[in-house]
């Protein structure tokens, strides 16, 4: 298979997707990579009808990686994940509406661009945790106790920001990934709580959660994705979902995403049977729940 990889410069060294575009390479196949925002695109010749089996992105969240994925796919290329996935997640206010409508164990999400708006709401629904719509990789995520120190969570850029109240939790999350329909959990210091030990390492997956990142998937039409989630007083709630995360603890990830991606690449675009983020289907089996 001939592929495309997307690698914004934050990414270059990354052992995910660096040493999955090794293994790929290794295996035979043929992978280009493409740096947006490093290099000098001719459109016209970087997305091209049939010239890729696939197409892959790691790029950040608002990075310019996405929109030429979404290229890709309007000229009938295989994207992984699906380009209107990637977008439905990477927006966190769009994946807000998205996964309260579909029943989604998530909180409440408000919407601002100025912070001090937030100060609006009532005293049931403090502490607040607020990040940016456009975030990545605990960009900026901050827990805010009370109205009175909503300048700390102002964005630079004045884009847009969501607030949700804080759900009580043991000060760590579960990370879910989803490896072709494999579930796997680790668990890792919350950025909300820098004062616990920092550690990752990988724990059992209740039934529980593993069909709650199973439905994250079918909600959004994912398939290599992660899913945060923390254990508050009423069960899990998810709280971030990302799509082509690191994989970190996932045993043999490298091989096992590189394998993800040429079956997918196989399938072609219509593998999801329905488009995504319109009717959620039935969660995906669960492979090794305790």
């Amino acid at each position: 298979m001939r592929l495309c990889f997307l690698v914004e410069e934050q990414y270059r060294r990354d052992g995910m997707p660096v040493d999955v575009i090794r293994q790929l390479t290794a295996w035979g196949h043929q992978v280009d990579v493409l740096r947006p925002g490093g290099s000098l695109l001719t459109l016209s010749r970087a997305v091209r009808a049939g010239e890729h089996d696939a197409w892959v992105l790691k790029t950040v969240s608002g990075g310019p990686g996405l929109t030429l994925l979404e290229a890709a796919a309007a000229v009938g290329l295989t994207t992984v994940n699906d380009a209107r996935a990637i977008r439905g997640v990477r927006d966190k206010a769009l994946a807000a509406v998205l996964a309260e409508s579909h029943g989604l164990p998530v909180p409440v999400t408000y919407a601002a661009v100025r912070p001090e708006e937030f100060a609006e709401l009532p005293d049931a629904a403090w502490p607040l945790v607020v990040k940016p719509a456009d975030g990545s990789s605990g960009r900026a995520v901050r827990l805010v106790p009370s109205p009175d120190q909503l300048s700390d969570a102002a964005e630079p850029d004045g884009g847009l920001l969501i607030a949700q109240p804080y759900v009580p939790n043991s000060g760590v999350d579960l990370k879910v990934y989803c490896v072709d329909g494999e579930f796997y959990a680790t668990e890792r210091r919350s950025p909300l709580h820098p004062d616990r030990p920092a550690r990752e390492r990988h724990v059992p997956l209740t039934r529980e959660v593993a069909a709650v990142a199973a439905e994250v998937g079918a909600v959004f039409g994912l398939d290599l994705y992660g899913v945060d989630v923390v254990l508050g007083p009423d069960g899990p709630v998810v709280v971030d979902v990302n799509d082509f995360p690191s994989f970190r603890q996932v045993p043999d990830a490298v091989a096992k995403v590189a394998w993800a991606i040429l079956r997918l690449a196989d399938a072609g675009p219509a593998r999801h049977g329905t488009a995504p983020l319109l009717t959620a289907a039935a969660p995906a089996p669960v492979g090794g729940a305790a």
